[in-house]
């Protein structure tokens, strides 16, 4: 059914106004909905382009591109809102956000967000904890050793995701987790700056 002129107006009002707040809060990419690897090839490719297209320089493209794939692997993986069930391990398709832009300082800024199953929070929490409390010679230490591991049980991918992030970073990871509407689902927000 087609918009009447009234509800195309409001469309094309929202959107304008979306663009210019992202505008002025430095965003440089944005995407909220269902992520799949398909999905995230396809952006992986808008957010080069776009890195740039913006003049970012070439060691900072490639750390904002190193942790915007394992932020979105992340997602596809562990989101506990999925459209595939929670036992497939191929071609899943798992919603939630990501965002990239520039802080008040000139740094980028990754933010991803998606829910998770609550009991998970505590087991992230501890572990981004320790990433937080961990020199950057101490994360690439662990990140060689991870190298060399055995891929933990609970794990859907070699368990280099946080540490490759927190790498990556210029400082320490930023998360926080928040109670939803369902006592059995959690929203997992990470942010990294680069």
């Amino acid at each position: 059914m087609p918009l009447t002129p009234m509800q195309a107006r409001l469309s094309y009002d929202q959107y304008r106004e979306f663009c210019e707040l992202a505008r002025q809060k430095n965003v440089i990419f944005y995407y909220v909905g269902y992520f799949s690897q398909n999905i995230v090839t396809a952006m992986s490719e808008a957010v080069r382009l776009r890195l740039e297209q913006s003049g970012t320089a070439g060691p900072t493209r490639r750390r904002l591109f190193s942790s915007f794939v394992e932020m979105a692997q992340n997602i596809i993986h562990y989101s506990a809102d999925a459209l595939t069930p929670p036992q497939q391990q191929e071609h899943e398709l798992r919603h939630g956000s990501v965002c990239i832009g520039v802080d008040d300082e000139g740094r980028h800024f990754l933010l991803c967000a998606n829910p998770i199953v609550a009991e998970q929070a505590q087991t992230l929490r501890a572990r981004l904890q320790t990433l937080r409390e961990m020199t950057l010679d101490e994360i690439k230490a662990s990140y060689r050793e991870s190298l060399r591991a055995e891929t933990a049980a609970d794990s859907k991918g070699a368990g280099l995701g946080f540490l490759t992030v927190a790498r990556d970073a210029s400082e320490p990871l930023e998360f926080e987790f928040q109670a939803s509407e369902d006592p059995a689902v959690a929203m997992f927000f990470l942010k990294t700056t680069i």
